[in-house]
């Protein structure tokens, strides 16, 4: 008897354990469910690392202003997540973005990372975009091996080759034969020149003379007298946007280069409006390619440029359009994903969206993470008084060349 009644004990025991562990999983189930609401909630913190002071402030200003534009346009919470900024200052320093960056990831829990008006940001912080698995969303540096640095990358902006190579060929068939060209002396001056002697060359051009400045805070006085003792027919010219358009504006003016002159070719950021403004009449006639003008005749630009004036009492530019676009990268993925931020998800999510923006439709490659877009050809004219920049021609759905040669 006092047998059976210790294996019924013992029974009972079991049956109590295995009561306790059906209940214990259940109550592990029902608290995972209870708090997967709580993390939905949890906001999302996008870090933005900027030059906000430094010779970059303005590209930064731009940037940051159409990233609160498009936040206040389209709400603060998407798939259930609050959108929460974090910014950081860079002042322009590589070392300073990584640091930046890895205080973002590790004390600030950021879950994506965003900005980088240059180059040298974004390389230093791609290494870290790729260990902590963070979607990093590039809003203009635009040298074309960046996406290649980790595959968490997505670029809201352009390649310099994506520009230029369809640029070169253009102006060897506008019966430009030989061209002196002038480049900022850092990664996106170098694919710059690389990408359009290419083009020219591989035409039929000739390359005269060609000149890299410093990066920083150059006087392209000395430089530009060069270019106007070789007298050649064309010049190309690529600086990066900020403060630099306006002060290569001004030596231009000061050694009487204009289009009348000598033919001027370049990317966009050389008639920007500040340069135009720099530049005054000399500059009519300066032709450039580009993604993006606050001119473009389009509905969706129409109504960028009035609420942009309207918050900020100034014309978006290509840092602003970078930003715009950038933030709906992220709205867009996170819709996607339900509110899910690990990189994985996001990056997947973000490969082959497609939108109207206010340079015209877009899209994400699948392959690259790059952005593909429409190329502009433009003319500074005066339209109504004002120097502007007038499209007359484009070429459609353009991808970045380097990368599609490295597919092969």
């Amino acid at each position: 008897m006092r047998r059976r009644d210790a294996r019924d004990r013992r029974l009972e025991a079991g049956e109590d354990t295995m009561r306790m562990a059906r209940w214990g999983l259940c109550g592990l189930a029902a608290a995972l469910l209870a708090g997967a609401p709580a993390l939905a909630q949890q906001p999302l913190k996008i870090g933005l690392i900027m030059p906000y002071t430094g010779q970059f402030t303005d590209a930064s200003a731009q940037m940051d202003n159409a990233i609160k534009l498009y936040i206040k346009q389209h709400g603060d919470v998407v798939a259930g997540r609050k959108i929460e900024l974090i910014r950081r200052d860079d002042a322009g320093s590589p070392d300073v973005a990584k640091r930046m960056a890895r205080e973002l990831v590790v004390n600030d829990n950021a879950d994506i990372l965003a900005g980088f008006v240059i180059t040298p940001e974004a390389l230093a912080v791609a290494d870290l975009s790729e260990q902590a698995k963070k979607l990093m969303v590039v809003m203009n540096a635009a040298t074309a091996i960046i996406t290649t640095k980790s595959p968490y990358i997505v670029r809201s902006s352009l390649t310099i080759p994506q520009v230029e190579e369809a640029f070169g060929a253009w102006v060897y068939k506008s019966g430009v034969r030989n061209i002196y060209t002038l480049v900022s002396d850092y990664a996106p001056g170098i694919d710059a020149e690389t990408s359009f002697t290419r083009a020219f060359t591989a035409a039929g051009g000739k390359i005269v003379g060609s000149l890299r400045v410093p990066l920083a805070n150059p006087d392209f006085s000395a430089f530009v007298q060069r270019i106007m003792d070789a007298k050649p027919e064309a010049v190309f010219i690529f600086v990066p946007g900020g403060a630099q358009p306006a002060a290569l504006a001004k030596a231009f003016r000061e050694r009487g280069i204009d289009s009348t002159k000598m033919k001027i070719f370049g990317q966009g950021e050389i008639t920007e409006e500040n340069a135009l403004r720099g530049m005054g009449d000399a500059a009519l006639g300066i032709i450039t390619a580009f993604h993006y003008d606050h001119t473009h005749d389009s509905k969706v630009n129409k109504a960028f440029v009035a609420a942009y004036n309207a918050e900020y009492k100034r014309n978006p530019d290509l840092f602003s359009v970078g930003g715009y676009d950038g933030m709906h990268v992220i709205y867009a993925a996170l819709r996607k994903t339900g509110g899910k931020s690990d990189g994985e998800a996001l990056i997947a999510a973000a490969k082959g969206l497609a939108w109207e923006s206010p340079r015209g439709p877009v899209s994400i490659d699948g392959e690259t993470r790059d952005i593909i877009q429409n190329v502009y050809f433009r003319k500074v004219e005066k339209v109504g008084g004002v120097l502007q920049n007038v499209e007359f021609e484009k070429v459609e759905h353009v991808k970045d060349p380097v990368k599609a040669r490295m597919a092969k």
